[in-house]
């Protein structure tokens, strides 16, 4: 008995009726949902500072601008590099445990870290020759907010530094789970806020004339 001519037709219908599956929570935002309502809640906070900041300053522009040469932007260049390096590794440090189970993951948290402790031993020198040099919180306005800003920051990444050991800890131990992931993601998003609230600090405070 001759083939029935649906036959190919068949087939090929078989074939192409579905798409692939896709990888479960493709499309699901990194995290857990709190750490990006903290962070929000973050950023909201620092921002109303950043705008209190810029208010003062503009009611005594001479004495912000002057009070502003005395920083050392060499200092303050140089911690950016930094915290964009940590930022970095720890983004690589994400996609391996995505991608690759974590296998090289330890040790990029590990750099961040370092990053992290690299960025206070220059807060120390820059804290310590203005201190020396007799400029301290109560100086005038601009140094209130200079010590307030960066001290807060400062505490930021301490913070965001036993969070990486945290991170360490966990790819070191082997990420099977997904909760896993999503606590490493919300450890990394975390790191990453304490990079932009800098860059943001950077120029507000040593750069902008």
């Amino acid at each position: 008995m001759p083939q029935s001519d649906t036959a190919p037709f068949a087939a090929l219908s078989a074939d192409t009726s579905a798409p692939p599956p896709e990888p479960p929570h493709a499309h699901d935002i990194p995290g857990e949902p709190g750490v990006w309502v903290f962070v929000l809640g973050d950023m909201m906070i620092f921002g109303l500072f950043f705008a209190v900041f810029t208010y003062y300053r503009g009611l005594d522009v001479e004495l912000f601008t002057t009070a502003q040469a005395t920083l050392n932007q060499d200092y303050g260049a140089l911690n950016t590099l930094i915290l964009l390096f940590s930022s970095w590794f720890v983004v690589m440090g994400v996609i391996d445990v995505r991608e690759r189970g974590g296998r090289l993951a330890p040790p990029l948290f590990a750099l961040g870290f370092l990053c992290g402790a690299a960025f206070v031993v220059v807060k120390f020198f820059e804290y310590r020759e203005k201190l020396q040099a007799g400029i301290g919180i109560t100086t005038n306005d601009f140094f209130m907010y200079y010590y307030i800003f960066t001290g807060l920051h400062l505490i930021h990444v301490l913070i965001g530094m036993g969070v990486l050991v945290v991170l360490w800890h966990l790819a070191r131990a082997g990420v099977g789970r997904p909760q896993d992931v999503r606590l490493i993601e919300s450890g990394a998003i975390f790191w990453h806020m304490v990079d932009l609230l800098w860059i943001v600090l950077f120029p507000l405070l040593y750069l902008i004339k």
